[in-house]
């Protein structure tokens, strides 16, 4: 609870303070890069944060991260320019990922199906504490003090979560030689980098017609498809691809992508959307972020009664109806800017995350052993950290068009309206596209999973 703290405050608390960040150190239109830096880094180290927790155990895997995370968040608090900011949260991401993949993943290995009904109630009151206090601190932080210090307060959350999972956390690891997939590695990160690199500064820094275009989208492409032969062919793929014969696997992944880039689309817009279109301050602005993520946690601590009873498609397939309409809604508002408006149709599309998010990854997870559900829960973590990524990226470069393509920019109200309004639309479309992947779930109750995940368990907290 403690690890996933880190990464639940962070979700939210930047998003807040990005016109403050923009007004000190400038480059408004590398801001996007603040958050697909940072969410391309996790997504690209989950595999093999994953892969190694199968050597060497989860325990060392997740103080890495929180590591990773500690010292990253020290030099963004430190950073004296957009471009410096950025390389320092992609140290962040690399925290991140270990973190977030590692801490579900022991959860599956202490607890049974069952009792994650239960113990996703205690994981989602972190995400509904850190929904409040994260905006709440970017906005005070941003308005009253100075926003570095959103990064300074992750030093002692940092500390003590180590500290409890060093103190408390124990595991026994059977010991064997493993082959890492360095290849694979290599040309994951490669593909992926150079895909958003074009998204992002396509139209923008280079025209989208271009040899540049060309070049990027041309080797990220071929980057991705010989990562695809590497894998087939490796002792111990860093992503083995046979997993996605597996119908449950493929349509919980496809579910990750669309819960990723929903959320990313909503929460670093809905901010600079409040504040540059009608002048609400940050900490009001905050608050409408807050909503959504409230909204969730809120839901996936119901969530368990709900699959146990009427099984995880039914659950997953009622999140994704309600996000589309909360979606829609926010499409139709968005020529009408109220914060209060925005806040609660926020909160609906959070709770209608909240119904697909953990049953999706509770059905992957629990559908396979000890031996595979880290790979399983990191290809979760990593479709949704990447569907953030890919997310931001093509929010990002619509915004960025309809900004370049008017006189006034981001400083004229109107334009951000429109901008905003573009964003809203490509968000609902991603939750239309996240409810046929819900559809396409095989019917799995949850009893019948009820002895698949709880085999051997080596992992164990300390009483």
């Amino acid at each position: 609870m403690l690890a996933t703290g880190l990464i639940a405050i962070d979700a939210t608390i930047l998003a807040t303070a990005v016109p403050s960040v923009v007004k000190e150190l400038g480059s408004f239109e590398q801001f996007p890069w603040l958050f697909s830096v940072y969410l391309l880094a996790q997504s690209v180290s989950v595999p093999i944060y994953s892969k190694l927790a199968d050597t060497v155990g989860r325990k060392p895997v997740i103080l890495v991260g929180v590591g990773l995370f500690l010292v990253g968040s020290i030099l963004c608090g430190f950073a004296w320019s957009m471009p410096a900011l950025i390389a320092f949260r992609a140290i962040q991401g690399l925290g991140a990922g270990a973190v977030a993949p590692m801490s579900m993943t022991i959860v599956g290995d202490v607890y049974s199906v069952a009792e994650r009904a239960r113990v996703q109630g205690y994981i989602a009151s972190v995400w509904a504490i850190s929904s409040v206090v994260g905006p709440a601190l970017g906005g005070v932080f941003s308005q009253f003090a100075s926003w570095r210090w959103i990064f300074f307060v992750n030093i002692p959350l940092c500390l003590i979560a180590a500290y409890m999972l060093t103190r408390n956390y124990h595991e026994t690891i059977e010991r064997r030689k493993h082959r890492i997939d360095v290849a694979g590695a290599l040309l994951l990160t490669t593909g992926l980098t150079l895909v958003i690199l074009g998204l992002l500064e396509g139209g923008h820094a280079w025209p989208w017609a271009s040899w540049q275009t060309a070049a990027v989208f041309g080797v990220g492409a071929v980057s991705l498809v010989a990562f695809a032969f590497v894998e087939r062919r490796a002792a111990e793929p860093v992503l083995d691809l046979s997993l996605f014969g597996r119908r449950l696997i493929t349509t919980t992944t496809l579910i990750g992508v669309g819960v990723g880039a929903v959320m990313i689309g909503i929460t670093s817009y809905i901010p600079t959307y409040l504040e540059n279109s009608i002048g609400v301050v940050p900490l009001v602005a905050g608050t409408a972020v807050a909503a959504l993520t409230l909204g969730w946690p809120l839901a996936a601590s119901q969530a368990g009664r709900m699959y146990l009873r009427f099984g995880f498609r039914t659950t997953v397939v009622l999140g994704a109806i309600i996000t589309l309409v909360g979606s829609v809604a926010l499409v139709a508002v968005a020529p009408y800017p109220n914060p209060w408006t925005v806040a609660g149709i926020a909160f609906v599309i959070g709770f209608g995350l909240g119904w697909v998010a953990a049953p999706s990854l509770i059905a992957a997870q629990s559908s396979v052993g000890w031996s595979e559900r880290g790979v399983v829960t990191g290809l979760n973590a990593f479709s949704r950290s990447a569907g953030s990524a890919v997310g931001v990226a093509v929010f990002g470069a619509i915004a960025n068009a309809i900004f370049l393509a008017s006189p006034g920019g981001q400083h004229d109200p109107a334009v951000v309206e429109a901008a905003s309004g573009a964003v809203y639309v490509g968000v609902a479309v991603t939750a239309a596209l996240t409810l046929f992947a819900a559809f396409a779930m095989p019917r799995v109750r949850a009893e019948h999973l009820l002895g698949a995940g709880d085999a051997a368990p080596a992992a164990r907290i300390a009483e």
